[in-house]
């Protein structure tokens, strides 16, 4: 039996949610046909049927197969072996079941995985916001905003009790593309005068010895 934890929940209330609930079979919008949808976003019943026109279904029968889709997407998640945690597994799922299995499989957000750089795939999950024509669709922008939250939720409970990140950071770098891709976006987003000063001070390893009383003395009596 799958195991569901309280992140797998949250997966399927934002699909239960943005998906929306109709009782009867609706034609693709793009094609005026198949892919027909029903429930909440199913297109193909658990024993790989399609779904058709004029057919109808229950919220609870619905929910069911809902429940099949996202264990279907979370089994072909882990056969990837990206090492993700529960939080990202459980977003991740609401996204496939949002652009399709395919769709994600190719997209950019799998090598962004693959190099666990968790940045550059929110990114990206972040610019699905657009339908077939190109137009902005309100409700996909609101989605990637929970799957984004909900993806980050671990690393961000993380991040949030670990302390010295740069040093940590620094001790693993080995200069893979996502790390100095990282490195690049933090280094735009910091204050270019503190940066600089960092700058100066990591290359600058030599200690300003403080000069001493009789010193000082000696220089504020040359000054006038």
């Amino acid at each position: 039996m799958y195991q569901y934890s309280s992140a797998l929940l949250e997966s399927l209330l934002i699909i239960k949610t943005f998906e929306g609930f109709s009782e009867k079979a609706y034609a693709d919008p793009d094609t005026n046909g198949a892919p027909y949808t029903i429930g909440y976003g199913t297109q193909y019943y658990p024993d790989g049927s399609p779904v058709k026109q004029g057919q109808c279904v229950t919220k609870i029968k619905a929910l069911e197969y809902l429940k099949h889709e996202i264990e279907l997407i979370g089994n072909q998640l882990q056969e990837l072996n990206l090492g993700l945690d529960e939080s990202q597994t459980a977003a991740l799922i609401s996204f496939a079941h949002s652009v399709g299995w395919e769709t994600f499989l190719y997209s950019n957000i799998i090598d962004s995985l693959e190099e666990e750089d968790y940045s550059e795939a929110v990114q990206d999950m972040s610019c699905w916001i657009f339908d077939n024509d190109h137009k902005v669709v309100g409700g996909l922008i609101d989605r990637r905003r929970h799957e984004v939250k909900l993806f980050l939720r671990e690393q961000d409970e993380l991040f949030t009790k670990s302390k010295d990140i740069l040093l940590k950071a620094f001790r693993e770098y080995v200069g893979s593309k996502g790390q100095v891709d990282a490195i690049r976006r933090l280094q735009e987003s910091i204050n270019p005068y503190a940066l600089s000063v960092f700058a100066n001070d990591y290359s600058n390893h030599t200690e300003l010895v403080e000069f001493s009383d009789t010193e000082l003395q000696t220089i504020y009596q040359d000054w006038k």
